[in-house]
């Protein structure tokens, strides 16, 4: 077991860049790591990088096209347009590859254990209702599945998407699975409280997996009930749906429905548990694989190789078939750049093209995260989805007051693991998880595991930085006014999302009076000294600089801006709201933040109060930061 300090540095942003005041370490635990990539790894991985921003959608930085670019092409091709299907229930087409290609638990009981030499456990969900009510729905989701959104006024939908009735031609199961959290291995978790209904094709050829969280015991729920309650079921549908208007990479929600039977928490772990409103969500997604799906079976070893395999060849068949219609032609062939230059040949082992593409996808997801001020709050390796989705939404948070050390999870205070700042690092060292995992089945080589950890570090930059160049609005990436424009915006704790959005009524005119030059910011510049205000000066006038030398129109620019800077995220204080009031039996607060994330880049007269600054209850214990629980 290697143990390793790291400085928390915004590496994101520039290993030189250190902000002031200092941030605390963080102590991270490498558990099972034997490659030398990784113990060198963050300073190569986020080194500089040419100011010139490169075009990461098709070469990586040495010019190489990259497997994830490439397969992007054949992956994104329309098909054409058919009239859409608008299916009942008991008409939707099922297939349940899952269950049929995968070894399973022989038994079907829910008695917590061990599941041994399985991926899944087939269960029903136990829920207990007394009149249950549907609360809230997506009609983009029930689109994605061919299903007619009249069937959501269905008087037994409640029943069918609580648990409590099941659905014609499903087959449900809990997934096995393992994972690091907070960076030590936990051996098996599983599905504790989700249960998956079964698995749907579309007319479109896609599979969508329909899922109930908070639907009863299963065989993974450990000394827990399995249960899910109203407020962290009111948080997981709502911010599946926001990501997805953002145009994140995300797990989906069909529909949010109550129990009606009280479930007890406590929240806080304080020895003061209460009763709160059950519900339960219905996640949806093309897979719920996690990297802690291979990890188990791997650090079971002996005949437990052979499903890392089974699993490995069942995923890229299904969802990246691309992979295995490879061939030597596409000529993706790369140095590794280490010692000795030995060469990685991805299309000679499909595995290794697959690693590196889930490295690539992780990459441009974190990337993302970072772009919108995303703080996911539980990177462990079984909330790591082998898609490249942002999978299993607990104690998430959007940046208010910009701040990296920001963490929105209360277990993580004690060393910040997982705080914004460090996603892109915690996204390594999960890579590196997971090519320890296949090198250990003997998938991939030494070799191939470290290119996919270097091809994670390229594709991070190279998305990162097209993401900021493009909030700024600018033609080409500037580090020096990136790395300095975060620096006053952490030493300032300046709203991150709104100061964006007003930023693109910045005008091109270098003749504008020093005294003029942040007025368009004023509404998140505030309570500053003479000090802090010609620190802020001084930025505008070098932005403005880059804005006359780009040419590019004010308002064209301002509308390429709006594009790509919302005008609306999830606040948690926004979630709090809808929750008080669902608590209380009213949902339209729910259904109308809804609406509104749906549509975060457009301007919404009437919903201006949802881009206000946080109240000052905003930051009370059980708003801003939650438990892993909640």
């Amino acid at each position: 077991m290697l143990a390793t300090t790291l400085p928390l540095r915004l590496h994101f942003l520039s290993p030189k860049l250190i902000l002031r005041p200092p941030l605390f370490p963080v102590h991270f635990r490498h558990t099972d790591i034997k490659n030398p990539v990784y113990s060198r790894g963050c300073n190569k991985l986020f080194s500089s990088m040419s100011s010139d921003l490169m075009d990461s959608s098709c070469t990586s930085k040495d010019g190489n096209l990259s497997v994830h670019s490439i397969t992007d092409d054949l992956k994104n091709q329309s098909l054409s347009e058919e009239k859409k299907l608008k299916l009942k229930l008991e008409d939707l087409k099922w297939d349940h590859s899952f269950v049929r290609e995968l070894p399973g638990d022989p038994r079907t009981d829910t008695l917590p254990r061990q599941v041994f030499h399985a991926c899944y456990s087939k269960v029903s969900p136990s829920v207990e209702v007394e009149n249950p009510e549907l609360i809230a729905w997506s009609e983009s989701v029930a689109e994605l599945l061919d299903l007619d959104p009249k069937e959501f006024e269905r008087s037994d939908f409640a029943l069918k998407f609580s648990g409590a009735s099941p659905l014609e031609g499903g087959l449900s199961y809990a997934q096995c699975y393992g994972g690091h959290q907070f960076g030590t291995w936990a051996g098996q978790l599983g599905d504790g409280r989700a249960v998956t209904l079964g698995e749907l094709l579309n007319s479109r050829g896609e599979r969508w997996d329909l899922q109930l969280k908070g639907a009863g015991k299963t065989p993974y729920s450990r000394f827990a009930d399995g249960l899910a309650v109203l407020r962290s079921s009111v948080r997981e549908f709502l911010c599946s749906e926001a990501m997805h208007g953002l145009g994140i990479p995300t797990t989906r929600a069909l529909c949010l429905v109550t129990t009606g039977k009280s479930v007890t928490r406590d929240m806080f772990y304080d020895g003061n548990p209460k009763d709160e409103p059950g519900a339960v969500v219905c996640r949806v997604a093309q897979s719920f694989l996690r990297f802690g799906s291979y990890q188990l079976h791997a650090s079971r070893r002996k005949e437990d190789l052979d499903i890392v395999r089974t699993l490995a060849d069942y995923t890229i068949k299904h969802h990246f078939p691309h992979i295995e219609n490879m061939c030597k032609t596409e000529s993706l062939s790369f140095s590794t750049g280490m010692q000795g230059t030995s060469v990685v040949d991805l299309t000679s082992n499909k595995y290794a093209a697959w690693v590196v593409e889930v490295a690539e996808r992780t990459a441009s997801l974190i990337a993302s995260w970072q772009g919108v001020g995303f703080t996911h709050g539980v990177l462990n390796t079984d909330n790591i989805s082998v898609l490249g989705l942002t999978i299993d939404y607990g104690p998430f948070g959007f940046l208010d007051a910009f701040d990296p050390s920001y963490t929105p999870n209360t277990t993580d205070l004690p060393g910040r693991r997982y705080c914004f700042a460090n996603q892109p690092d915690i996204g390594l060292w999960n890579i590196a998880q997971f090519s320890s995992t296949l090198a250990a089945a003997e998938l991939i080589s030494e070799e191939e595991s470290n290119y996919s950890m270097e091809r994670y570090g390229t594709k991070f930059m190279d998305h990162y930085q097209s993401i900021m160049t493009r909030k700024l609005g600018l033609l080409k990436y500037n580090k020096q006014l990136v790395n300095k424009l975060l620096n006053n915006m952490a030493v300032d704790k300046v709203d991150y999302t709104n100061f964006f959005r007003l930023l693109a009524n910045i005008k091109a005119d270098a003749s504008v009076s020093e005294d003029e030059l942040i007025v368009p910011l004023k509404a998140v510049l505030l309570d500053m000294g003479k000090e802090r205000k010609e620190a802020w000066i001084s930025w505008v006038k070098a932005y403005i600089q880059e804005l006359v030398a780009s040419e590019i129109p004010d308002e064209e620019r301002k509308v390429a801006m709006n594009s790509v800077n919302p005008r609306y995220v999830l606040r948690n204080y926004l979630c709090q709201s809808a929750i008080d009031m669902a608590e209380q039996g009213d949902y339209e607060e729910l259904r109308r933040l809804l609406k509104v994330m749906e549509r975060p880049f457009e301007e919404q007269p009437g919903m201006e109060k949802y881009a206000r600054l946080p109240p000052a209850w905003a930051y009370r214990p059980g708003v801003c930061m939650l438990s892993c629980s909640s």
